[in-house]
């Protein structure tokens, strides 16, 4: 099997060491840290959001399919480094103001991260201002937002209108997202995105980010 592919399988299986140790075989077989990145960890993390997907794998094998992909990509950070690889692009996430929950925000944190992105984790109940500060800091194209209950969701809009009250809502995508929200409130609160899962929301965000 060829040393990328094999990367994909081990990192699907969550073996972390031995996908360093790929990796590392992969690094002196003349492979390039962005093919190992895409080809290699990358491929294996989509397989794994598919399967996620259909709840062919559930979530401990996320989180450890995510830690081995870690692993990986800590072997690579000289490397990356020296080849001053970029990420596709930047998501600011956060779990809104009064929402204390975060499974499924870290979930999609790994999904977004297992696509390319570079994430700016703002953790939970996060107000609008923080919001709005870590856009303006991060100028990022995606800002997405969780919420787990149908009392925190209406924060969403809260954030919406604040991004826009600053000037910082051209360019910027925003994505929502969480068990009680729905395409039809997305759009009702002004929502550019709405993804009903991680893997779904990671696809979604990378086919955006690309057609910009």
């Amino acid at each position: 099997m060829e040393i990328l592919e094999q990367i994909s399988e081990l990192l699907q299986q969550g073996r972390a060491k031995e996908v360093q140790e790929a990796v590392k075989k992969a690094l002196d077989e003349g492979f390039q840290p962005q093919e190992i990145i895409a080809n290699g960890l990358l491929a294996g993390m989509s397989v794994i959001g598919a399967k996620f997907k259909v709840n062919e794998v559930y979530v401990p094998d996320v989180l450890i399919a995510s830690r081995a992909m870690n692993a990986g990509m800590e072997t690579l950070k000289p490397y990356i480094v020296e080849a001053d690889m970029k990420p596709i692009g930047k998501i600011v996430l956060g779990t809104v103001e009064g929402d204390l929950h975060d499974i499924g925000k870290n979930l999609v944190k790994i999904m977004f991260e297992g696509a390319g992105f570079q994430v700016f984790d703002l953790g939970i109940d996060v107000p609008a201002d923080r919001f709005v500060n870590k856009v303006k800091e991060e100028k990022p194209q995606i800002l997405a937002m969780s919420a787990l209950l149908t009392t925190t969701m209406t924060n969403m809009e809260k954030v919406i209108k604040a991004v826009e009250k600053e000037g910082l809502r051209e360019g910027l995508l925003i994505m929502v997202g969480g068990a009680p929200v729905t395409d039809s409130f997305a759009q009702s609160i002004g929502a550019d995105l709405y993804a009903p899962d991680a893997a779904s929301a990671a696809e979604l965000a990378r086919d955006k980010v690309a057609a910009l």
